[in-house]
């Protein structure tokens, strides 16, 4: 049998002079035979004018050329390959090799993966960063690990989540009795709406837009950059910034791709991408800070409810209580050394 590619990378060729100087950060050389090729499909769900396929577009030409274009990353965004719960088939099957996504989505496979959206949880970016970069996002790229996924050390930063909504603003938890609003296909979105007396519907992010415009329903949540970037303006009148959640995107790789991928690859790719996903954070706080003035010249509406008829809310409907049972004392151990205590 002919060595495959991968090993081929692993076992035999050369750096050019070039590409090796590039590479001595990473302790190691690059051996690349001179027609071998690795290449990894990376796909997501966003905009490619999203900072987070910009990023990840630099990080994908820094790897190839430190590689004398050994290595090389294509990236098929906005749904190219799917909705999110078809592309995170396909990770796992490996039709995909990297895909980025919501813990809160993930958690349809690993549950432990949406305790970061536990409603006020996080009071700020401070706070977001201690938690996911320390010791609760170990624990959860740990439970990760376990379904035949890798997970890159750092997460994407998807944001603090706030309502729209095309026929009122959100003023208390009041509002949303029987409203019916858009949440992403996730058990704890759903059942956080639900306990706010809303008719939430599970949609992928790829038909969010026909659905507000076609009035399947009312409203929507998500991060200031999404609804500018989706153009949700056009369809959404009001802006209800509650800050109910914060939502990151671990960054997944099929297991057994990574996992045979030589090791001085791996590390060129981490290396790259964990610069990637810094520099992609630090865009999206700068751009949230100007896209409310943005928003509203476009015509929408600001309002900023207090948050404590929502809190209020959720623990008179054992919200809390009941995900308490389900992410475990440990879990949730993990959650409140940074969040403080919760319902």
């Amino acid at each position: 049998m002919s060595p495959t590619p991968t090993r081929t990378l692993h076992r035999r060729g050369f750096v050019q002079a070039g590409t090796a100087a590039a590479l001595a950060a990473l302790g190691a050389p690059l051996v690349a035979r001179a027609q071998a090729t690795m290449t990894f499909k990376w796909a997501n769900n966003i905009p490619i004018t999203h900072p987070s396929n910009i990023r990840v577009k630099e990080a994908a030409d820094a790897i190839k050329a430190a590689s004398g274009g050994k290595v090389e990353i294509q990236i098929f965004p906005n749904n190219q390959l799917g909705g999110d719960t078809d592309m995170l088939s396909q990770v796992r099957s490996g039709a995909i090799d990297i895909f980025p996504l919501s813990g809160l989505i993930l958690q349809t496979l690993v549950p432990l993966a949406g305790i970061n959206g536990l409603a006020f949880a996080f009071k700020d970016y401070p706070t977001v960063w201690n938690a996911m970069d320390g010791e609760l996002g170990a624990f959860i790229r740990d439970a990760i690990g376990k379904v035949g996924l890798h997970s890159f050390d750092r997460i994407l930063d998807n944001g603090f989540r706030n309502i729209t909504t095309s026929t009122k603003p959100i003023n208390s938890a009041a509002d949303l009795q029987g409203f019916k609003i858009r949440v992403p296909v996730s058990p704890l979105w759903t059942s956080m709406f639900k306990a706010f007396g809303a008719a939430p519907t599970g949609i992928n992010f790829a038909e969010v837009y026909s659905a507000l415009q076609t009035k399947v329903v009312e409203g929507q949540e998500n991060p200031l950059a999404i609804i500018e970037i989706a153009k949700l303006y056009e369809v959404q009148k009001y802006v209800s910034m509650t800050g109910h959640m914060w939502d990151g995107q671990w960054i997944l790789a099929n297991g057994r791709r990574w996992n045979s991928t030589p090791a001085d690859v791996q590390a060129l790719i981490t290396k790259h991408v964990t610069e990637a996903v810094m520099k992609q954070r630090d865009d999206i706080r700068r751009l949230n800070n100007g896209l409310e003035a943005q928003l509203k010249a476009k015509g929408m509406v600001f309002n900023y409810p207090d948050a404590k008829s929502f809190r209020d809310a959720l623990a008179k409907a054992g919200f809390y209580a009941e995900w308490r049972g389900k992410f475990g004392d440990a879990a949730m151990a993990k959650l409140e050394k940074y969040s403080g205590k919760l319902g």
